[in-house]
């Protein structure tokens, strides 16, 4: 299917790892311009020159996502050097364990900024760009904001966050036919998993535990197939969704885990 998504800068934060890197693959395969705005520049250099090997184009900024004049920065370079921005892709950030019992003002605050605060900025410096190219943003979300996980107060808190956001840009944005929806994760392996995964005493028996919970096919979701749900909101093909929480997990969070 072609999403005619040729030539269409999209942002992506975080774009160079895990779920991001599986959403520039996904949008680069189907012709876009993923511009990686990622505070690793030695990951996001790496994947930006293969895709350039390869006959592709992107593009990176180095950017701290905590720190709110680098973001500004960050989509001013972007529109100098494309003189458009068609897409937000907000994917950046970290289950960082901040709990309820354990954590602190300052880790529960610096957790905000690090997993939602960013998604407003990022959007609010490219929206004159984005009412141009009547563009679409993708808020990547989790599980835990519905379901709660356990020791992890600001990051589902900020997952919280992200899709209200999603609700109310659906809804402020309307004039413009600006589209806005979020794709919601469940349990995908990626580096930042597999680090958690290792910090068990057996850290294969507590993975096959969480697959054997994951109702479609007893698996992990993959990063590519992230990645394909966010091209396809991105793309007219989508042309009428909008305000949605599109749930890709193989029904982890509302199947009966116990089929």
């Amino acid at each position: 299917m072609d999403l005619k998504l040729k030539d269409k800068v999209i942002i992506v934060t975080g774009g160079s790892k895990g779920i991001g890197l599986g959403i520039t693959e996904s949008l680069v395969k189907e012709g876009a311009i993923p511009v990686i705005l990622s505070r690793n520049k030695p990951s996001a250099k790496e994947v930006v020159e293969k895709l350039l090997s390869e006959g592709h184009e992107a593009y990176y900024v180095t950017t701290e996502l905590t720190e709110p004049e680098q973001i500004r920065i960050a989509i001013e370079k972007t529109v100098e050097k494309y003189q458009r921005i068609d897409g937000v892709v907000n994917n950046a950030g970290v289950n960082d364990g901040v709990s309820l019992e354990n954590g602190n003002y300052n880790d529960f605050v610096y957790s905000l900024k690090c997993n939602l605060i960013h998604y407003y900025l990022i959007v609010h410096h490219a929206l004159p760009e984005l009412k141009k190219s009547k563009g679409a943003i993708v808020n990547i979300g989790s599980k835990t904001s519905v379901t709660g996980q356990g020791g992890t107060s600001g990051y589902a808190a900020a997952n919280g966050g992200r899709n209200a956001l999603t609700r109310e840009w659906a809804v402020e944005l309307l004039p413009y036919s600006i589209r806005v929806n979020a794709v919601m994760v469940a349990e995908c392996y990626t580096p930042l998993y597999d680090r958690w995964i290792k910090t068990f005493d057996d850290p294969e028996a507590r993975l096959k535990e969480i697959t054997d919970n994951i109702p479609l096919e007893n698996r992990m979701t993959e990063a590519h197939e992230i990645g394909d749900a966010v091209a396809f909101l991105l793309s007219e093909k989508s042309s009428h969704t909008t305000g949605q929480l599109v749930y890709v997990d193989g029904g982890y969070t509302h199947l009966d885990r116990a089929l």
